[in-house]
């Protein structure tokens, strides 16, 4: 049994591991900065990190949430597959420039 439990808790950190912060502010800039209309920089300041860890828990169904109402025209994306598949790295993005973070995201985010 606790051979089990170890090899969970090792795989849930590997999958952890494969998001990228440089990615999901790739990420930002292709898919999200065209809908909201700002950079990452504003987004990720717009929270502080637990509060950025409450929108991405169970899917990220209270960013997706909270940003479709203030961003209607972002829904269909919001709702979509490939917001699924970059959530991870848009979080450690915004994880990484939040407000109590300490970074600032270089100017082309």
């Amino acid at each position: 049994m606790k051979k089990i439990t170890i090899a969970v808790a090792a795989l849930m950190l590997s999958f952890n591991a494969l998001a990228d912060a440089e990615k999901g502010q790739s990420y930002y800039l292709k898919y999200m900065k065209p809908l909201f209309g700002y950079n990452g920089d504003v987004l990720a300041q717009q929270h502080l990190q637990v509060e950025w860890k409450s929108y991405f828990r169970k899917d990220a169904k209270k960013f997706i949430k909270k940003y479709s109402q203030k961003h209607p025209e972002a829904a269909e994306f919001l709702n979509s597959e490939t917001f699924q598949k970059i959530a991870p790295h848009l979080q450690d993005f915004v994880m990484k420039y939040a407000a109590d973070s300490g970074e600032l995201p270089d100017c082309n985010s």
